[in-house]
C-alpha cells in the first residue's frame, strides 16, 4: 500500500501522507515523497501542490526506532534519502502549500518549511525542531531550508532550544503563515494553492529559483563534505546510545 496518496482537487494535487501513526520519516517514506513529486511534475495539468498528513499529525519527524534498530548501516542509506526528499519539496517549481493538520516536529517541521506557504491547525499541532534534544545535528539540506524559510538570525533560537510552539505562538513567531480551524485547514490550504497557482507557472518557477538560489548554491558547494560529517555524528556509538535513551524515555 502506498504511504502517500494523490488526491486531485481540480488542478491542485493534494499529497496526503499516511504512514503509520505519526508519518515518521523512514527510507520508504522519503523515497516515496521524492517519487510522488516527480509523478506530479510528469503528469502535467496541475498548478500547485498541497502537502498534508492524516489524522492529528503532519509528520513527527525521523523514525528514531529504525535508526536505533538499523544502526550505522541504516543511517548511511537513510540520510541521503531524507535530504533528497526535502529537496523534492523545496525545489518543486510549482507552488507547494503545507496543510499542517497536526504536529510538524523535527524533520516534519523541515518538510513544512520547505513549502511555500504553511497553514496550521489553530487548536492542535506543534511546530519545532528537536534534533539537538535527541542528540543529532541537522543535515545541511535541512539547515538551508530552515535558513531560507526563517532567516539566519532566527536559526539559533529555532534549533538550539528545541521549542515546539503551537497555534497563535507559532503564528506570532512566523513559523507558519496562517491558522485555520481543524475542519478548515485543508480547504484554506487549497484556497492558498489556487491563489498561488493562478500566477504564470514559468514566472513563479523563476522567482522561486531566484529566492532559493543562495541556499541551493551552498548545498551544492558544501553538501558532500557536510553530509559525511553528519553521517559520522549520527552513526557514532554514543549518538546511537543517546537516540536509544530518547526513544525509551520519550517514545516508549
Amino acid at each position: 500500500m502506498p504511504s502517500i496518496h494523490l488526491e486531485p482537487e481540480g488542478d491542485i494535487a493534494v499529497l496526503r501522507m499516511e504512514h503509520g501513526r505519526a508519518n515518521a520519516l523512514d527510507i520508504a517514506l522519503c523515497r516515496e515523497l521524492s517519487t510522488r513529486f516527480e509523478e506530479v511534475a510528469e503528469a502535467g495539468g496541475f498548478r500547485a501542490v498541497v502537502l498534508t498528513g492524516t489524522g492529528g499529525v503532519f509528520s513527527a519527524g525521523v523514525d528514531l526506532k529504525q535508526i536505533v534498530e538499523g544502526g550505522a548501516r541504516y543511517v548511511a542509506e537513510f540520510l541521503p534519502a531524507l535530504s533528497d526528499a526535502f529537496l523534492s519539496v523545496f525545489d518543486f517549481p510549482l507552488p507547494v502549500v503545507a496543510a499542517v493538520n497536526g504536529h510538524a516536529i523535527a524533520g516534519g517541521g523541515v518538510l513544512a518549511a520547505a513549502c511555500d506557504h504553511r497553514v496550521l491547525d489553530a487548536g492542535h499541532g506543534r511546530v519545532g525542531w528537536t534534533e539537538l534534544l535527541v542528540g543529532v545535528p541537522f543535515p545541511l539540506v535541512a539547515m538551508e531550508i530552515l535558513r531560507c524559510a526563517y532567516g539566519s538570525a532566527r536559526l539559533p533560537g529555532l534549533t538550539f532550544t528545541a521549542g515546539t510552539p503551537s497555534g497563535e505562538e507559532a503564528l506570532a513567531l512566523g513559523l507558519v503563515d496562517e491558522l485555520a480551524e481543524a475542519g478548515r485547514v485543508l480547504p484554506r490550504a487549497l484556497e492558498a494553492a489556487r491563489a498561488l497557482g493562478a500566477v504564470s507557472p514559468a514566472a513563479f518557477a523563476h522567482t522561486k529559483n531566484q529566492i532559493h538560489r543562495p541556499y541551493n548554491e551552498r548545498i551544492g558547494e558544501q553538501r558532500a563534505a557536510d553530509d559525511a560529517r553528519v553521517e559520522q555524528l549520527w552513526s557514532a556509538p554514543e549518538t546511537l546510545a543517546s537516540i536509544g535513551d530518547y526513544v525509551r524515555s520519550v517514545l516508549g
